[in-house]
């Protein structure tokens, strides 16, 4: 197996990677008061050390009081919490890696399993469940919070920055016809139409750091709380999806899948990332259980997972289906594995252990 084109470098707008491996954003919830310490700092470093090309990190929340439905959810705002991440990107970029903050709103969730709580309502598109229906002013107010957000990022050295638009969190409750249930501007009886309240974020962003800073958006068809489900049933509905945000600003697609070697639609090889770059045009990242057995749905039931071949990734990017392949589970377990991968040590690959859960290793 010849894995030279995982470590091409990449280069878009103000990106610029010395391989194709991303780091998968993965929520950890070790930021006490929502402000990274040192131990945050460490374990994003080691990851750069290990030679990942670009690092998301965590979802990190937007500057609205119910952003967030755990205590330990890193800020992206506030002096201690931008201060703490400008301390995590100094310690990556003198690894020689490239870091994206990846800017969340969780929407409406469930209760914290500790009884905390946001000090008001969760907010989404449609008062569902505990959560309140969003006013104009909120969804104002919630826009430009994404935008100084990203404006944050601009200005403290990040090399692009992520918007979450996936997996059931506040954007991808706007895509949805049963947690999007308003008759205005941002609701609708289409995907299109639905998409109206990203778009908006994305214009926001873009007004606020100009046309040359990598803007990337995490989109899914599933969900935590339906993993089955399917946004676009067909090309033309994803092509309603996401057009409209390619020409908002969108640079790259981050498309998270389930397993990344099965095809999204009849008829086609092509996966989540490989349709999703056919129809924009626009770069594409991959995700969806590389290197790993299971999906990612056995980490939230606790599960192991053992070692799997790289030969399908290997030949999807011969293919050049997409563009980079975000790992998650893998490098939570070893922040070696790129080094190993690159230096031919495949027997050496590990599985991902729930024990790597736990710790910032």
């Amino acid at each position: 197996m010849n894995t030279d084109n995982l470590f091409r470098p990449f280069n878009l707008k103000s990106l610029h990677t010395k391989n194709r491996f991303v780091m998968s954003p993965m929520t950890r919830a070790c930021s006490p008061g929502g402000i990274p310490a040192g131990n945050v700092a460490d374990y994003y470093r080691k990851r750069a050390e290990g030679e990942v090309g670009l690092i998301i990190t965590e979802g990190t929340v937007i500057d609205r009081p119910s952003s967030k439905n755990d205590p330990g959810v890193p800020h992206f705002y506030g002096h201690d919490a931008l201060a703490g991440w400008q301390n995590v990107l100094d310690g990556v970029h003198s690894a020689g890696g490239q870091m994206a903050p990846q800017l969340w709103h969780v929407g409406i969730q469930e209760n914290h399993a500790s009884g905390w709580l946001p000090g008001v309502p969760f907010e989404g598109p449609s008062g569902i469940g505990n959560g309140k229906v969003m006013s104009d002013a909120d969804i104002a107010n919630t826009i430009q919070a994404f935008g100084q957000a990203a404006l944050n990022s601009f200005r403290m050295g990040f090399d692009c920055v992520e918007v979450q638009g996936a997996h059931g969190y506040l954007l991808d409750q706007f895509f949805r016809p049963d947690t999007n249930l308003r008759n205005d501007f941002f609701g609708g009886k289409t995907i299109g139409e639905r998409t109206r309240f990203a778009v908006e974020v994305v214009r926001e962003i873009r007004r606020q750091v100009g046309q040359h800073f990598t803007l990337m958006m995490r989109i899914s068809q599933w969900r935590f709380s339906d993993y089955n489900s399917q946004l676009a049933s067909t090309p033309k509905e994803m092509e309603d999806w996401l057009l409209p945000l390619a020409d908002a600003g969108v640079d790259i697609f981050h498309c998270s899948t389930r397993y990344f070697w099965k095809p999204e639609f009849a008829g086609s090889d092509l996966n989540f990332a490989g349709w999703a770059k056919k129809i924009t045009g626009k770069a594409t990242i991959m995700v969806g259980s590389v290197g790993l057995e299971k999906d990612i749905t056995s980490l939230y039931r606790g599960e192991n997972s053992g070692a799997a071949s790289l030969d399908e990734l290997v030949r999807r990017m011969d293919n050049d289906e997409f563009d980079l392949v975000a790992v998650g589970r893998c490098l939570l377990a070893d922040p070696h594995w790129v080094q190993k991968v690159k230096q031919g040590r495949l027997a050496e690959l590990r599985g991902f252990t729930k024990d790597a859960l736990y710790s910032l290793n």
